[in-house]
């Protein structure tokens, strides 16, 4: 899940999504976040700290990788010193890929521009939805990408990055863009920006990871927004609750294929 210069803000999905009820909470039903950065940095220091820890291990070659990476179908691989190691994938019970591998980037320009992409749309997003609601919706979107990764890619592939995640916010982006009637005609063509790269840069690139992210990005925003007021956060509970079980339907799906 690679990246792309995905910063965009727009100010009046931030203004209508932090306008606050008398109980302290956005337009969306989340509690207002006193600091709308602070998930987006515990994200980043996350993504960071993982990236530190590849580094102080061997960088490429660190045996980290190999296991935070999505890897669909694990198998015997030649090490570059010519050695035969066997690598765990998630249909083998390395379910734990589908989530380490958004928090794991190997070259410093890939964790570079994720991270910074995050630290543009993460705060806009927080501050519109709060930080429950937020952390979720980052989460479960890049959830959604990795398992897109897991039934498309190549099965012995490894996947790593948070690209999905953040493709994700775009998507969710979008959505609050709809939902204020927001001019989103600029938005649009970052989206369509990164979706290009994505597409010229399919042999290094996941798209699968893309499109899954920033497809459920959009479903859980909708879920989100959309919500009827009465009972909202009864109704955005079962909507996400809803997502979540499908993703772990699909996951038990492939897996059953894979073996």
């Amino acid at each position: 899940m690679r990246p792309a210069s995905v910063g965009f803000q727009c100010p009046s999905c931030v203004a209508e999504g932090a306008k606050a009820t008398r109980s302290g909470r956005t337009a969306y039903g989340g509690r207002l976040s006193g600091n709308p950065a602070l998930t987006s940095f515990v994200l980043i220091g996350i993504n960071l700290a993982i990236f530190l820890l590849i580094l102080a291990t061997g960088w490429r070659r660190s045996v980290w990788v190999d296991r935070l990476a999505l890897l669909p179908k694990g198998g015997l691989f030649h090490l570059p010193n010519g050695a035969l190691v066997h690598i765990l994938g998630v249909a083998d019970g390395a379910w734990w890929q589908l989530f380490t591998s958004m928090f794991t980037q190997v070259e410093l320009w890939h964790v570079g521009f994720n991270m910074l992409a995050l630290y543009v749309l993460g705060p806009q997003l927080e501050l519109a939805l709060g930080r429950a609601r937020f952390l979720t919706l980052y989460l479960l979107a890049g959830l959604g990408g990795s398992v897109l990764v897991y039934w498309l890619s190549p099965i012995h592939t490894p996947t790593v990055g948070a690209s999905g995640a953040l493709f994700g916010l775009m998507g969710a982006l979008l959505m609050l863009a709809i939902k204020v009637r927001a001019d989103y005609s600029q938005l649009l063509v970052w989206i369509g920006i990164n979706f290009a790269i994505t597409v010229v840069g399919r042999g290094f690139i996941s798209w699968e990871g893309h499109l899954g992210g920033f497809l459920g990005g959009m479903l859980l925003a909708a879920m989100l927004a959309w919500a009827p007021r009465r009972r909202r956060t009864m109704w955005q509970s079962v909507g996400l609750g809803s997502f979540t079980f499908v993703l772990l339907v699909l996951i038990a799906l492939r897996t059953a294929i894979l073996n």
